[in-house]
């Protein structure tokens, strides 16, 4: 099979190479699949710079989510599928290449006329999404809610998911661009956080704070976020963009740990506040079933018509550079995929 590879951090042309590697077997409870595309997800970007700690050592196959169809099933697999049935599978890590393995809880049949950036949307944005918003927070008709970078993959989903429950939304973005794609989304009130302070506008608008935050973004902008909530309030970060800087790594990691903030117990039990914090990884380590929860689930919603994934690039396989360029920096919109 064919895997890009990474050999060394830094620059997507000098971190990746094209390699062959023997084509996995599946253990007993896996299922092989025949990759078809696979998608980009900003965690990569951290890997390829070597700024995200749970990547497995160099050399690695990165890579969260793929669409393909079955090639084999494990001995062990409960619900066999028939080869050649097109999936959607999460893993861990290894989806950058022809053929990848996943524990069978993690890999879903979806139709033949599902678009492939649109499957692949599903198994890490989509899926985080529905985590956050459905099982960690119980959102009510009503709600004001602050989603930070809504229209990247995963804010794009929490934007519709959201919406489903009726709440109004605060949605962050960087560009004029942006903005006006957050309000075809149906984002009340999009906040370009490069010309305004989102947490003095959130202030003018609702003085009393936001009932929700979806925070991806970390560092400063998560201790922002935690202080436009109200009383009663909750946020939920799930990742640290901010760390992604040019600097030194060490200082800039430190730097962003710092930018949190240092809470006390006392802080949410007077206020009556929760902060939650989401790491996809762990919950497919040790609870692959509600992994798969999240992932039939937000296929049945694509399915229904009542969700709908936004693609914002497709690049073929000897384009990888260029669409770890593009999510990079910063303009992408929605989900970036990378077919064969």
């Amino acid at each position: 099979m064919k895997t890009y590879t990474i050999i060394k951090y830094g620059e997507p042309e000098k971190a990746f190479e094209l390699q062959e590697k023997p084509t996995p077997v599946p253990a007993a409870n896996e299922i092989l699949v025949a990759v078809d595309a696979f998608g980009i997800n900003f965690a990569d970007i951290m890997a390829r710079n070597g700024l995200y700690q749970d990547a497995p050592p160099l050399p690695a196959v990165i890579g969260y989510e793929s669409v393909g169809r079955v090639e084999a099933c494990g001995s062990d697999v409960k619900n066999k599928l028939e080869k050649g049935t097109r999936v959607v599978a999460f893993s861990r890590f290894g989806g950058y290449a022809t053929h990848v393995v996943s524990d069978e809880r993690a890999v879903v049949p979806i139709g033949e006329d599902m678009d492939a950036g649109v499957a692949c949307a599903l198994a890490v944005q989509y899926s985080t999404a529905w985590f956050c918003a459905e099982e960690m927070i119980r959102l009510r008709k009503g709600n004001h809610v602050l989603i930070q970078a809504a229209a990247g993959g995963v804010g794009t989903a929490l934007v519709q998911l959201c919406k489903r429950h009726g709440c109004i939304i605060y949605g962050t973005a960087g560009s004029d661009k942006k903005l006006e794609y957050l309000r075809e989304l149906g984002v009340d009130y999009p906040i370009n956080y490069n010309t305004s302070d989102f947490a003095a506008e959130i202030k003018k608008l609702r003085p009393e704070g936001v009932d929700v935050a979806f925070d991806s973004v970390g560092g400063k902008t998560f201790r922002k976020s935690f202080n436009s909530i109200n009383k009663g309030g909750r946020i939920v970060g799930y990742g640290a963009a901010e760390n992604l800087g040019g600097g030194l790594q060490i200082w800039d990691t430190l730097k962003m740990v710092f930018n949190f903030g240092i809470y006390h117990p006392v802080q949410f039990l007077m206020n009556s506040r929760g902060m939650i914090g989401v790491n996809m990884l762990r919950i497919a380590d040790n609870h692959p079933d509600w992994l798969k929860i999240c992932l039939e689930s937000v296929v049945d919603l694509v399915q229904k018509g009542e969700i709908k994934p936004t693609v914002g690039g497709v690049f073929s396989a000897d384009k990888l550079y260029d669409a770890h360029r593009f999510v990079e920096s910063r303009k992408s919109m929605g989900k970036v995929i990378v077919k064969w």
